[in-house]
């Protein structure tokens, strides 16, 4: 009996969604159609060995910049194409996590090499080479505030202050700040990485830390270094890498489980809940994420892989939901 109905008001929804995109703007109708397009898989050099990642437009072109693990190499790719080229050679340590400013400029952890390097994306100079530890050290992530570059240290219970100017000024050897983290803080033994990803919290007040070794995130006052773990619902974030923070949204990458935790985080983030786990099955041991649009963008590292060197490696484009 309600077959007929049914059939008419698919057809008015048909009909209203054409429409619809009808009167959007040439250039909206233009970006719909060139989202859609962005590949799902963007190659990288063999033997590269990814990651972190920042994107950013680059001449008027959507970036994913890329870190190598190998020797330091960043790597630009076109998200619109997935094309893309070396564009600074490394010192031949490890980049490891970065991100980029409104001003084009990369801010590179160094890993064991216990630096902080900021380069020129437009020139590809190196504006600064800052140490901020020596051995045993692995510099693994960073996150900018308005005020600062914050960086984490996976070997040591502390945290690493490089101080931005209003003006874009940049910080001097003499300028690095170390904070010790305390408080609730779980620091592995000898070897263990413990300090991962970094992220600001939805307040603005504090800070974010990925403790792998506790598989927990920690909430760290950015003054005094005491840190309380963030209230999940007892959920553990097993494998947690590299953190993605938008609006009250918390991005968790979870890398040997192949997975990404989506939290709803309360704005001091003291809580969250997990909402969903997002995956690929084209992913390979995710390690950190960047956002375009409605787009994530997940490096593999394929730690453990087994192929023939010089290894694959890629990006993976999956939506937010």
């Amino acid at each position: 009996m309600g077959y007929p109905g049914t059939l008419v008001r698919t057809a008015l929804r048909v009909v209203l969604a054409v429409l619809v995109l009808a009167l959007l703007p040439a250039t909206a109708q233009s970006a719909l159609a060139s989202h859609r397009s962005f590949p799902d898989r963007i190659e990288l050099p063999d033997g590269f060995m990814p990651e972190g990642i920042a994107i950013s437009k680059h001449r008027g072109k959507p970036t994913a910049w890329f870190g190598s693990l190998a020797n330091g190499d960043i790597y630009a790719a076109n998200l619109r194409t997935g094309e893309g080229d070396v564009v600074i050679d490394g010192p031949g340590t490890p980049s490891v996590g970065l991100k980029i400013d409104k001003r084009g400029r990369l801010f590179v952890s160094g890993g064991p090499s216990g630096t902080a390097r900021i380069l020129s994306s437009r020139t590809g100079a190196t504006l600064r080479d800052l140490t901020l530890a020596t051995t045993p050290t692995f510099i693994n992530d960073v996150v900018l505030t308005r005020h600062a570059a914050w960086f984490t240290d996976s070997m040591r219970a502390q945290l690493y202050r490089l101080p931005l100017g209003r003006h874009g000024s940049l910080p001097d050897q003499d300028d690095v700040r170390t904070l010790p983290l305390g408080g609730a803080w779980i620091q592995g033994g000898p070897g263990q990485f413990t300090a991962n990803g970094i992220e600001t919290t939805p307040d603005g007040r504090a800070l974010l830390v990925m403790n792998s070794f506790a598989a927990t995130v920690f909430r760290v006052n950015p003054r005094t270094g005491a840190a309380t773990a963030v209230d999940l619902g007892g959920v553990p974030m097993t494998n947690g890498d590299g953190l993605l923070r938008e609006g009250r949204t918390l991005y968790v990458v979870q890398n040997q489980l192949n997975q990404v935790s989506v939290i709803h985080l309360n704005r001091s983030g003291t809580r969250g809940t997990v909402k969903r786990v997002l995956t690929s099955a084209d992913f390979d041991v995710p390690t950190t994420v960047a956002r375009f649009g409605k787009s994530l963008y997940l490096p593999n590292a394929r730690f453990g892989t087994t192929d023939p060197q010089p290894a694959d490696y890629w990006a993976t484009r999956i939506d937010k939901r």
